[in-house]
């Protein structure tokens, strides 16, 4: 699973890099989730630091709510939890909690926001330890950390209104890093929708975006999927294929891949990503996966989901729920990549 403090950019909006706006498109920018977002909308007569003060305000509340790097969060709380004590959540966190556990049934579990003990414990998480795969966990270890992982171990309930949440085991916890990000795409484009009635827009956070509409040149918006090469940075990533979403239609999109945050041992390369039925880290992997959805949090936690597990498994298991993906994948050869697409995305 990711986390907040590390973005995985691997989505790169090609025309908020190449095509300036012009007439009455506007760009704003900022920092949120350890990372930072972008939009570039037309915004007619509406002053576009207004419009950001109402999105850093959303995005403040999503992180109050579901940040696991702020000690009064609702998460953080939740996790100190004992077992059988309920807390009161906001809908925020009651969206993304049921958008996980469809995500989590669907996947047979490969996607688990319970996951983070097992995270903590091979040293990929806020304690990073990039030695430790040369001592790692006994079985025994990572047997009973798993007794802790399992999104059936968190129940949710509602009362009125109110949403409460509990847990039925001492140390469970919740990360939402690998959905919360595309969750405040989708917040942001919301709030553009329905508070300010912009129709054409592009909003991306740490590589997750949503567009709608027309560019500033009257086309489609178009979006590059990075090349998955090994210690490539943001300056010099290049671009393996492109997207264009239907000219005034959306696209809601998110790219999950552990290249540039993976490490070799006896000559394996393994993904920083934990798979939470083995409770171990996962190899032979697709280095890049970018899901299509109805949302960008479900494309997130569908792309997540489809890098926690073996490449070939991750394709069935897409093209059994009718996923619309792109893998990226090491050619036969080693020379390249090959981009692999499944069968919902080409029919």
């Amino acid at each position: 699973m990711r986390h907040f403090i590390i973005p995985t950019l691997t989505l790169s909006a090609i025309c908020l890099i190449a095509c300036s706006p012009k007439n009455d498109y506007q760009s704003i920018e900022g920092q949120t989730m350890g990372t930072s977002y972008h939009i570039t909308f037309q915004g007619g007569d509406q002053d576009p630091a207004i419009i950001q003060q109402t999105i850093d305000a959303r995005l403040q509340a999503v992180n109050q709510s579901m940040s696991t790097y702020m000690p009064d969060s609702t998460i953080s709380k939740f996790n100190r939890l004992p077992s059988g004590q309920n807390i009161v959540i906001d809908g925020d966190f009651a969206q993304v909690l049921q958008n996980s556990q469809h995500i989590y049934q669907a996947s047979q579990h490969a996607f688990d926001p319970t996951v983070y003990p097992l995270v903590e414990l091979w040293g990929f998480g806020s304690k990073m330890n990039v030695e430790r795969l040369q001592a790692p966990p006994s079985e025994d270890s990572i047997a009973s950390t798993k007794q802790l992982v399992g999104l059936d171990k968190v129940q949710l309930s509602q009362i009125g209104t109110n949403y409460q949440l509990q847990k039925s085991v001492d140390g469970v916890g919740l990360d939402f890093s690998a959905i919360a990000k595309g969750y405040a795409v989708d917040v942001i484009a919301n709030t553009l929708k329905n508070n300010y009635g912009v129709v054409n827009y592009m909003v991306e956070i740490g590589g997750e975006v949503a567009t709608s509409g027309q560019n500033a040149q009257g086309k489609a918006w178009t979006l590059g999927i990075d090349t998955p090469t090994i210690d490539s940075t943001i300056e010099n990533r290049q671009t393996i294929t492109t997207i264009s979403q239907p000219k005034d239609g959306t696209l809601h999109i998110a790219t999950s891949g552990g290249y540039r945050n993976s490490l070799v041992y006896n000559g394996v390369r393994y993904s920083h990503t934990i798979n939470p039925v083995s409770g171990k880290p996962v190899a032979g992997n697709a280095p890049s996966v970018t899901v299509l959805h109805d949302s960008v949090a479900l494309a997130d936690g569908w792309a997540t989901a489809l890098t926690a597990i073996p490449y070939q498994e991750a394709l069935t298991l897409a093209n059994a729920n009718q996923i619309k993906a792109i893998f990226v994948v090491e050619n036969a050869d080693k020379s390249g990549f090959d981009i692999v697409k499944t069968q919902a995305l080409t029919n």
